[in-house]
């Protein structure tokens, strides 16, 4: 079990020591991971993300290499039988590395290296390891199989000596007490006895260390009883020489590992991020109206800091794409092709406005949706400069890891401030977040419109072409539901008057009322903070006289196209849960 364990551990350190060289996304572990999430059914990808929230990569990872240790050590319990098991079973690891490698989008020939490379190795460990362990069969064996225990007369009597041997002294005699005697090596004990003990140890490695050094046979002290050697310490060298092994192994795939990993950062782009500097935007945002934050504490502050803000997308490796690198691609059904670098985007007239994102994993109330201040250029003057053509109604944008988006182009174009975005709250993008460009487009659910480290945008059609998730079932079209959450209060109150508070939205619509009601009594209208536009959410807030004991709280929002929002219970696939919001408050 050791030996499959160890061998797993050299081949997946190799394996990222040669994907830091070339690919980090090539490493074994990665590509199995992403193949993984490209095959996850909506709704398992949905209880990943509702349990484990934003570590849902992380506990993909884990997944997987506890299933990997899991047969990893079988492959080793049958390599120690028969090693050819052992090389069937890492083949077929190697065999499934591949596929996921090399059916990436943009793979080459160079991203098979790591998993195939690191098999190597790992075939060789479990070679050695299965070698120091005893696992190998001698090449040395009998002629021919001896007399059987019942036919070979009197177990007591000892075996005969080959001349040869006795000159050179003892070398090995059958115990004298057969209920000590061991058929197999009694069987065996004339082709030992022939060989010279440096040539036992040579062509069988580990016989050395049973053949017993004790009293010549004759000797009174032999009769009876085997050596205390044979007795107490049987295999204790054979074991020392496994141990050595496996520290050298164990020691071999922790620096490959952390040599890959070292090797992979050299790709990071946290000091290019750190030296872009960005210029003042043509049309900057608004000042923030008085009243936009309640200050209520516990409420969700109305900008959501950088390190705050919700992430939900497929990569498994964060994309690190250097600035000087990035370039954005528009073709398709245009009449002009375009391809922008990074330089020539920050040259561009640039807008500057407060809009909120929200994933349609988000379950009614949850957590993955988020309000920042947002910088980019304009996507529809850049479509406009590519001139699209009649019947075209999509923008199937390609992140550099190559998932994919498609956006309808109305929205685009209808006067939202749709931007191809280059900062957050301020400050670059984040590496999580997209940079060094990404898409926002507000109004619409972000894996229809929030494509990250995007460098390729095809306008096209909905019936040509599906993006990513639209090929797994969800919805092509996907405005964000009208929809309220309440943060306030987040736990036991006491009796009095108890704020219930909490954010609402409806992006490109805007929130017109907040209603709650406590345990389905009546309706009773909130107070709603200021808000710069109709792309962000809005806070909100309810003096309840609070009385003792367990309440139920819910909450509905209402837009300002008059919908109000809908008590039946969606789950988020295919285009968004809906439902009241409600929570169980508990006063004393």
């Amino acid at each position: 079990m050791l030996a499959g364990l160890l061998t797993a551990w050299v081949a997946l350190g190799v394996g990222q020591l040669v994907a830091g060289i070339g690919r980090p996304q090539g490493s074994p572990v990665a590509a199995v991971g992403s193949l993984a999430i490209d095959h996850t059914p909506p709704a398992v990808k949905n209880l990943a993300i509702s349990t484990f929230g934003s570590h849902d990569k992380s506990a993909l990872v884990i997944g997987i290499l506890v299933v990997l240790a899991a047969l990893s050590a079988g492959i080793g319990v049958a390599a120690m039988r028969r090693l050819g098991y052992g090389f069937a079973g890492l083949g077929l690891f190697a065999v499934i590395g591949l596929a996921a490698a090399l059916s990436r989008p943009g793979a080459s020939a160079v991203d098979a290296l790591p998993t195939l490379i690191g098999a190597a190795a790992g075939a060789y460990a479990l070679y050695l390891l299965v070698r120091a362990g005893g696992g190998l069969p001698s090449r040395a064996q009998p002629a021919g199989p001896g007399p059987s225990r019942a036919s070979a007369g009197s177990a007591a009597a000892p075996q005969p000596v080959p001349a040869r041997a006795a000159a050179r002294g003892p070398a090995f005699t059958v115990p004298a007490d057969p209920a000590l005697a061991d058929p197999a090596l009694a069987d065996a004990a004339p082709a030992l006895a022939d060989a010279a003990p440096d040539d036992a140890e040579a062509d069988h490695p580990g016989v050395a260390d049973w053949v017993p050094a004790g009293p010549a046979p004759g000797d009174p002290a032999r009769n009876g009883a085997t050596s205390s050697r044979f007795r107490s310490g049987d295999g204790l060298p054979g074991r020392r020489r496994f141990l050595a092994a496996g520290t050298v192994t164990l020691a071999a795939g922790g620096i490959a590992a952390l040599a890959g990993r070292g090797l992979a950062e050299r790709s990071n782009v946290s000091a290019a991020r750190a030296s872009v500097r960005l210029p003042r935007p043509a049309h900057p945002a608004p000042p923030l109206p008085a009243g936009v934050d309640l200050d209520i504490k516990g409420l969700s502050p109305f900008i959501t800091p950088n390190g705050s803000f919700y992430r939900v997308d497929t990569a498994l490796i964060l994309p690190q794409v250097a600035p000087q690198s990035w370039q954005l691609r528009i073709h398709g059904m245009v009449e002009r092709e375009i391809n922008i670098s990074f330089a020539e985007l920050l040259r561009r007239p640039l807008i500057e406005d407060y809009i909120t994102l929200t994933c349609v994993s988000n379950p009614v109330a949850g957590p993955y949706i988020g309000n920042a201040r947002w910088l980019g250029t304009s996507l529809a003057s850049l479509l406009r400069t590519a001139r699209v053509r009649a019947g075209a109604d999509q923008l199937l944008c390609t992140s550099t890891d190559g998932y994919t988006s498609g956006t309808p182009i109305a929205t685009v174009l209808d006067g939202r401030d749709a931007l191809l975005a280059v900062a957050m709250n301020g400050t670059a993008l984040p590496v999580a977040h997209g940079f060094p460009a990404r898409m926002v487009v507000p109004g619409l659910y972000g894996y229809v419109s929030a494509t990250k480290w995007v460098t390729d945008i095809k306008v096209t059609t909905f019936a040509a072409e599906s993006g990513y998730w639209a090929q797994r079932g969800w919805s092509q079209q996907a405005p964000i539901k009208t929809e309220s959450r309440i943060d306030v209060p987040g736990g036991p109150v006491s009796a009095g008057r108890t704020p219930v508070a909490g954010v609402a939205w409806a992006q490109h619509k805007g929130i017109d009322a907040v209603h709650v009601r406590v345990d389905r009594g009546p309706w009773q209208e909130a107070r709603l903070a200021a808000v710069p536009g109709i792309d962000t959410w809005r806070q909100w807030v309810w003096d309840w006289d609070a009385t003792r004991g367990t309440h139920t709280i819910e909450a509905r929002a209402t837009d300002a196209t008059g919908y109000t929002q809908t008590p039946a219970q969606a789950s988020p696939e295919p285009n968004g849960a809906t439902g009241y919001p409600s929570i169980t408050v508990t006063v004393s």
